[in-house]
């Protein structure tokens, strides 16, 4: 159990940043600035102009240059399970980038999409083991249970991306058996830092509530990427013990914590964040850097749309036009998020 208890101090990553830090065309880090093109030159002023605006955002995303907008802009198609655009999405499973196919393999399996299960089932052969775990996750839900096994033996591989993206992988499937699986995991000596977040947050998605004390040592770390994945971790688990741990960290002394969690609660229905959000607002989404900026914009967007007040998603027109794609992103999610739950009139 010592060995569970070590704290991950690298940075926690998702799975489609985890592999783009892996690769040769990768972004340098993640809060990195992304590519940056002319402000949009539509003004929406109705829900239905935003959420034209939003999908016309999200769908030049998928088509963009920068591999890391198109596997970002996968991800919320995924995440507001927007059907009318998995065609695109579909036409990335044989994107060059491996970041992108894996993603799109990931948004094809969390929809359900059947008219891509021919062009999913293809890349259980990709010479990527990365792609060949995503594709297997996509089958597994396109109703193939078979597939899990898959996932369940490349806990044992020795590349610890592949273990990694295996761990979280097992946690979406939502299959308890996969508990004790990862439990060892996080057990084993030669299981890397980032092996042992990802068990971790799996395992609060599978809501084993022994998880906790780990989630909660995350989130008293000196290091903010783990005191966001603790966030993240306690939001999946979801108990009320966790959300009362999620509110403590609307006072983090660092914005983006403090967005995160405004985020995360408004995920679970709770609005207490509201005020954080208002307040970084106000002071213009302060950081010490044009590059902080726009990470403060892209948090404070996402959390807007959880939240869904109006007092917060009034500021989303704004962000859909700025500068930033991440920003320009993030703000498209938000919008689809908080029409998506009913949020926006």
């Amino acid at each position: 159990m010592a060995r569970i208890g070590r704290l991950v101090k690298a940075t926690t990553f998702s799975l489609v940043l985890l592999l783009l830090l892996g690769s040769e065309r990768a972004a340098q880090s993640r809060s990195a600035p992304l590519l940056k093109s002319p402000a949009p030159s539509l003004q929406p002023t109705t829900t239905e102009d935003l959420q034209t605006k939003a999908r016309q955002i999200i769908f030049e995303g998928l088509a963009d240059s920068n591999p890391q907008i198109r596997a970002n802009a996968v991800e919320i198609v995924a995440t507001t399970r927007d059907i009318r655009l998995m065609p695109k999405v579909q036409k990335l499973l044989a994107d060059e980038i491996v970041p992108v196919r894996f993603a799109a393999a990931l948004a094809v399996g969390d929809l359900e999409y059947a008219l891509a299960r021919d062009n999913v089932g293809s890349l259980l052969n990709d010479p990527n083991p990365n792609i060949q775990i995503a594709a297997s996750y996509a089958m597994f839900r396109l109703g193939n249970p078979e597939h899990y096994e898959v996932l369940r033996r490349s806990l044992d591989s020795q590349d610890q991306t592949v273990r990694a993206n295996a761990a979280l992988l097992l946690g979406k499937c939502g299959k308890q058996e996969g508990i004790a699986l990862l439990y060892e995991t996080l057990q084993r000596n030669d299981s890397s830092e980032k092996v042992i977040a990802q068990a971790v947050e799996a395992i609060a998605m599978l809501r084993d509530p022994r998880i906790y004390s780990l989630l909660w040592t995350r989130l008293i770390s000196a290091y903010v990427e783990d005191r966001v994945s603790g966030i993240r971790g306690m939001c999946a688990l979801g108990t009320p013990d966790a959300k009362s741990a999620m509110v403590t960290m609307l006072k983090d002394p660092v914005p983006e914590v403090r967005l995160v969690a405004a985020e995360q609660l408004g995920k679970l229905g709770d609005p207490t964040g509201e005020r954080e959000v208002l307040a970084i607002i106000d002071k213009n989404f302060p950081s010490d850097s044009p590059q902080g900026q726009s990470q403060v914009k892209m948090l404070a967007a996402l959390a807007m749309g959880e939240i869904g007040a109006p007092a917060v998603t009034k500021h989303l027109p704004s962000l859909l036009k700025d500068k930033s794609k991440g920003v320009r992103l993030a703000a498209a999610k938000a919008v689809l998020r908080s029409t998506t739950k009913g949020l926006l009139p």
